[in-house]
């Protein structure tokens, strides 16, 4: 089957879509020690959503609460930061043009414990005119495990979940996306530092709760297969455990040991870890050290190991698997549940695999810069597959593209970058290698997988030269995918240096002088930013652009306006 592709037609036209604002979702997290603002792109019919934007604001919403024996009062500073922060999160939703339909915003602890959480809802009410609605605390576990589901493929197995917050722990025992348990304790990294000064007195403290609670009971009467945590204060634990963090090795771990990193500790462990951050406590200059690891966390993050420890003495925990999603994503896929006919978070499947890699690798600009990469290159397949499918016979695709190729173009888009955590020189390659020799990505093919290693080594650099991609292990018809797909990849990958903080419309549309592609930014990066002219963009991605042209015998002009 043959690769090449026929010219298009003339006057076939792609009708432009606004590429951020469709089925663009947001969850905004109002926690007792950070506010967090997610906005998702999801696909409906697939039930796949990736991230497009994360904002966090340091609130500290319980760090000053006036505490009496019988409840809390959220404080007027505390106030104010809350209102600065969901201000400024409003513009964001704004400028994103997120559907009000399609946001929720949810408080969790802090709010929830307060004795005037009435006036602080009221307060953002008649200030912003947000309505935010206060988590139970089994509606938050609730949130949480249904958010772990996007992320770990444990539909079928009898998970124990467990979520640090600032405020609360929440436990959940979920099978089959059914809670047969929850409860939600009041120990908290933020509350357990501000109360209890000294680690003895937490310890036992934690003790008491739990065991009162008749958690261990529930855990003995139900066979769990999997503990898996979620939060900042777990996913730095098991950051800190990865990188050395107790044998004072951090910094050096290698390419091929992350490649291996399975996002999970073990008691032993955890006991390590515990056991560093207290001499470092006791030493003088130790906090220097903790607070360059742990950043801002620092000031809770023994509370949130310790507490972390006495759960897993407690329930007898011997190890622990790690979510990359949790309420936030939660929130998310309820609302597509609401919003989406027959949305099934079950076909994310396979797909979890990949969105699992890249929140190993990427940082959050590298996921964001995936997620405005994806937005070019999806217009741009959707207008190239429907204008060759509205041809007549011989107008036709010789290679027709389907929507899994679409899935493999967005798989190389999240993954591109992932080879930058071993340096920039010739990331592109290490990303290959990840992918290739890695075995990371379930329920595709080993063809699949070789497509997507092979999109995100030739994203940059040097031009892949396709009768030399392993004929043995790519079919005809796929390496005719892999060059549509690579074609498309390259270029939007390229318009990244534009650096635009976000996009909010994509036109792809064909005339008689070729493929136009228009891009209209959001906000600029910077003031005084100056667009790029069409000739300037020709001449600073004159080998992508040739490179198209080659692949699809017609020319592509690329523009830039401003909204």
């Amino acid at each position: 089957m043959s690769a090449n592709l026929p010219i298009l037609p003339n006057a076939i036209s792609i009708p432009a879509r606004n590429a951020t604002s469709e089925n663009l979702f947001a969850a905004v997290d109002i926690g007792t020690n950070s506010f967090k603002l997610l906005v998702v792109r999801a696909d409906p019919s697939t039930g796949r959503f990736l991230t497009v934007d994360r904002f966090k604001e340091r609130v500290l919403l319980g760090l000053d609460t006036n505490t009496t024996t019988t409840s809390a009062t959220i404080s007027n500073a505390s106030l104010l930061r809350a209102t600065a922060a969901l201000r400024k999160f409003q513009k964001l939703l704004q400028s994103h043009r997120v559907p009000s339909s399609h946001s929720r915003f949810v408080a969790t602890s802090a709010v929830r414990e307060a004795s005037n959480r009435s006036q602080f809802l009221q307060t953002i009410d008649e200030t912003l005119g947000l309505k935010v609605d206060v988590l139970s605390g089994l509606e938050e576990a609730r949130l949480i495990y249904k958010g772990i589901l996007q992320f770990h493929p444990v539909h079928d197995y009898t998970v124990l979940t467990i979520d640090i917050g600032g405020g609360s722990t929440e436990f959940v025992i979920g099978k089959e996306g059914q809670i047969l348990f929850s409860i939600s304790l009041a120990l908290g990294h933020v509350t357990l530092t501000q109360k209890f000064p000294k680690v003895t007195e937490m310890r036992e403290h934690i003790k008491v709760i739990i065991r009162a609670s008749g958690l261990n009971e529930k855990v003995k009467h139900y066979n769990i297969d999997k503990v898996i945590g979620s939060s900042g204060t777990i996913r730095n634990i098991e950051k800190a455990i990865f990188r050395g963090y107790a044998s004072n090795m951090e910094g050096n771990v290698g390419i091929s040991e992350e490649s291996r990193r399975d996002w999970s500790f073990t008691t032993d462990e955890l006991k390590g870890l515990v056991e560093r951050l207290s001499e470092e406590e006791r030493r003088v200059g130790g906090k220097v050290r903790t607070q360059g690891f742990f950043k801002k966390r620092s000031e809770f993050i023994v509370a949130g190991a310790v507490l972390l420890e006495e759960i897993f003495e407690e329930l007898k925990i011997e190890e622990m698997e790690v979510s990359g999603y949790a309420l936030g994503e939660g929130v998310i896929a309820e609302k597509l549940g609401e919003v989406f006919d027959n949305y099934d978070p079950r076909a994310n499947a396979r797909w979890r695999s990949v969105t699992r890699l890249a929140t190993r690798f990427n940082n959050k600009q590298h996921m964001k810069s995936a997620a405005l990469c994806f937005s070019v290159a999806k217009e741009m397949f959707d207008g190239l597959r429907k204008g060759y499918e509205s041809g007549n016979g011989s107008d036709g695709f010789f290679v027709s593209l389907e929507d899994k190729d679409l899935e493999y173009l967005e798989a190389a888009c999240l993954l591109q970058k992932i080879g930058l955590y071993a340096g920039k020189k010739g990331y592109h390659k290490q990303s290959y290698h990840i992918i290739a020799k890695g075995d990371h990505l379930h329920g595709y093919n080993a063809e699949e997988v070789k497509l997507i290693a092979l999109l995100v080594r030739h994203h940059r650099k040097k031009l892949p030269e396709c009768d030399h991609v392993v004929p043995e292990e790519l079919t005809e018809e796929m390496r005719g995918k892999f060059r549509i797909l690579c074609a498309i990849l390259r270029v939007s990958a390229a318009l990244e240096k534009l650096q635009l903080v976000n996009i909010h419309n994509v036109d792809f549309s064909h005339t008689c002088e070729g493929y136009k592609l228009v891009l209209e930014a959001g906000n600029l990066p910077f003031p005084g930013y100056v667009l790029p002219s069409v000739k300037d963009l020709e001449t600073e991605h004159v080998k992508e652009l040739e490179h198209f042209r080659m692949v699809f015998q017609e020319r592509l002009s690329i523009a830039v306006t401003s909204s």
